[in-house]
């Protein structure tokens, strides 16, 4: 949620924000309801300086034994216009906080201006030992076919039990999938120093509203309307909302977690040209990362975070690319966003497996997350952020085709031999 204030004091740049991120124009119904809000609570403190006047009043004329019937009557008249004013008060901020909710976040300068993905700019590519050749398409077997062929996952044992787009792992793809996320979880922990969260995977409409999902994502959340509860499209809902509600310690910050989860997205689509097997599914692995900070640090840390994402795929070995999102790619409660797309090369082409953004405020404020600088001061809103470290699904492609030989067989890279109880799957 973006302050009123930076609204009222510039609202082209809103306008602007939600130009690019293809969002409702209410901006001119914020600042008439704004308007409306201050007038009734400048009239309100009127009437309340009038009534501390009558009942000082009364108080004398009762001390001096006079009549004060009239100044009652009039005290109790004030009493009703201020809670007829207090009701429509209430009646505009709530109207002012549905339509605040709906304006998406600012996207920060260094953003570069754009309406859709063929505007976003690539920062750097990674391969191992630098070699370009790495990242051209190439003969072999892709994900699906691999997967047959060593019985790794059943998509149509999984649609018999689910629905399309909810894999089975079987046998040593169940073990992989394990051992990613393992070892991305130690080396978060270990060497990045997040401590580690494994929290619900369904949480209350409150929670996905302090992240953002709601209400402009109601729709393509899964919905237990029995318990009031979503099942979670990110573990970066139930983290983030940890510290909702409370004010945090300045010496705490910067608060670093991690935590795995399954993620459950009704959008995802159907089975086509582009959403076979992994490339697209309704639930997925992911471990999740998310960071609370001061407003100062908040994009040194976001450089850190988007580096310890990628840290996860230098040691698997899997080459990437860095991508910075131009303003109408980048996500509603985002400020700035890189992401990290793998290379699939038998696919050819690259797959999104990790989305790294600074919401600057825009989440503390709606979840209500502060913190001080020092013990009296005013509570300022923390700022957050969060990164896949990493999703698992389209790794899994960009895995299983990077890490084959020409027979087929899948060679374990040695980051990942501690977590298995093989070093080649054939």
């Amino acid at each position: 949620m973006l302050d009123i204030k930076r609204i009222r004091e510039n609202p082209e740049a809103a306008r602007a924000a939600i130009r690019a991120k293809h969002s409702e124009d209410v901006v001119d119904q914020i600042l008439e309801l704004d308007r409306e809000r201050r007038s009734i609570i400048q009239q309100v403190e009127v009437l309340k300086n009038e009534r501390n006047t009558v009942s000082e009043e009364i108080a004398k004329l009762k001390r001096a034994k006079q009549p004060a019937e009239e100044h009652i009557a009039s005290m109790k008249a004030v009493g009703d216009d201020i809670a007829a004013f207090d009701a429509q008060l209430r009646e505009k901020e709530l109207a002012l906080g549905l339509l605040l909710d709906s304006v998406p976040n600012i996207p920060h300068h260094s953003v570069p201006a754009g309406a859709d993905a063929s505007a976003n700019v690539e920062i750097k590519r990674w391969a191992p030992d630098g070699n370009p050749e790495v990242f051209t398409k190439k003969e072999g077997l892709d994900h699906l076919a691999l997967a047959e062929k060593h019985q790794l996952f059943d998509f149509k044992r999984g649609a018999k039990i689910a629905a399309a787009g909810f894999p089975v792992y079987t046998g040593r793809g169940a073990q992989l999938e394990r051992a990613f996320i393992n070892f991305m979880l130690d080396l978060h922990t270990r060497a990045h120093g997040y401590t580690e969260i494994l929290p619900p995977f369904f949480v209350n409409a409150q929670s996905m509203r302090g992240t953002g999902q709601f209400p402009k994502f109601v729709d393509q959340a899964y919905h237990i309307p029995e318990d009031a509860l979503y099942a979670i499209p990110t573990a970066e809902v139930p983290i983030t909302n940890l510290y909702a509600d409370e004010v945090l310690n300045v010496e705490s910050l910067p608060i670093l977690h991690c935590g795995f989860s399954a993620c459950f997205r009704r959008e995802a689509g159907s089975y086509g040209k582009d959403t076979r097997g992994f490339l697209r599914v309704h639930e997925f692995n992911k471990v999740e990362l998310v960071k609370f900070t001061t407003p100062e640090s908040s994009y040194e840390e976001h450089e850190k975070l988007t580096a310890d994402a990628e840290r996860v795929l230098e040691l698997m070995g899997v080459p990437y690319r860095r991508i910075l999102l131009c303003s109408g790619d980048t996500g509603f409660s985002s400020a700035k966003t890189y992401d990290l797309e793998v290379w699939a090369p038998v696919e050819g082409k690259w797959l999104e497996a990790s989305s790294c953004s600074n919401f600057e405020d825009f989440q503390g404020r709606r979840a209500n997350i502060r913190f001080r600088r020092e013990p009296k001061a005013k509570p300022e809103f923390v700022h957050t952020l969060n990164g896949s470290g990493l999703a698992t699904s389209r790794l899994m492609v960009a895995f299983l085709e990077t890490f084959q030989i020409d027979d087929g067989t899948i060679r374990i890279p040695e980051v990942l031999h501690p977590y298995l109880p093989y070093t080649e799957i054939k």
